[in-house]
């Protein structure tokens, strides 16, 4: 007989405390640097928190993976109770957190760590449907299988008002990040090959940016359905959320359209007001 599964994410995916609760996922949190204090993301941090300590005194955190050490006691709090462990973590090209969790499951039986080539909500939507494969009875291996063959399917994208925190993470120019505020380019990022690389340049307000990002994101496209994330870094109205999700309800046909928070690892790279529609394809 198949042990029982438990199915775990890193704090990048972005779960909502509602949706964790819901399909019983498990998060391991990264850790966030704030000048000389550490905190634990999901946790006892906010992306509110960031914003006004950069805006205050100029500070982003620093963001690190928990340790192999950290990924073993994780995994064995479920395995010494029976259970074979599903886990998703953000791309191994974007952090080393894929890696420490494949070091520890090394050192187990029944874990099994999955790259996902992706982040935020993108992670999110895997971690869902291997929930509810495992409420179908399905063992930990059966999920791998399925899953492997629908990574490819994820659509993860985003639009930032600013590079100004990429460009102070270190993750583009300066020329960059100055030519693209000073032309007022909002700059849609998604995902490919485990990389996140600009796929259009947006011009105009961020409403008019939104609408259009979504429009085009979603027109045309074979959806898969069931779920469908609208995540954002913080700082927009809720009018423009309310509308928006009405939109991705009415062009992707998806009943399932859940409204998220980035957690403080992801929107300490994309500022405040970033944006993003994810979903899989069919």
């Amino acid at each position: 007989m198949a042990r029982p599964v438990i199915i775990t994410t890193d704090s990048t995916a972005d779960l909502s405390p509602e949706l964790r609760e819901r399909y019983g996922i498990s998060v391991v949190p990264l850790t966030i640097q704030l000048g000389e204090e550490s905190y634990r993301d999901g946790e006892n941090i906010t992306p509110d928190d960031i914003y006004a300590r950069y805006r205050k005194d100029g500070i982003l955190p620093k963001t690190a993976a928990p340790s192999v050490q950290d990924f073993l006691d994780f995994f064995r709090s479920f395995t010494e109770n029976g259970y074979d462990v599903v886990h998703f973590d953000i791309s191994s090209e974007l952090s080393n957190t894929f890696n420490a969790a494949r070091l520890a499951a090394d050192e187990l039986s029944g874990v099994y760590p999955i790259d996902t080539r992706m982040l935020s909500t993108g992670i999110a939507l895997l971690a869902i449907e291997a929930a509810e494969c495992r409420d179908r009875g399905m063992s930990a291996g059966e999920i791998v299988m399925h899953l492997d063959g629908l990574i490819n399917k994820v659509s993860t994208s985003f639009v930032l008002d600013t590079l100004e925190f990429m460009w102070k993470g270190g993750r583009c120019t300066g020329v960059t990040a100055f030519g693209a505020n000073l032309l007022k380019i909002k700059p849609g990022l998604e995902m490919k090959n485990g990389k996140l690389q600009v796929y259009k340049k947006y011009r105009g307000s961020m409403e008019h940016v939104y609408r259009q990002y979504i429009t085009e994101r979603l027109s045309g496209k074979k959806i898969r359905q069931g779920h469908i994330f609208l995540t954002e870094s913080g700082e927009i109205p809720k009018e423009t959320i309310d509308n928006l999700s009405a939109l991705i309800r009415q062009l992707s046909g998806c009943k399932e359209v859940h409204h998220t928070i980035a957690g403080s690892t992801i929107t300490s790279h994309c500022g405040p007001k970033t944006l993003g529609v994810l979903f899989i394809e069919e």
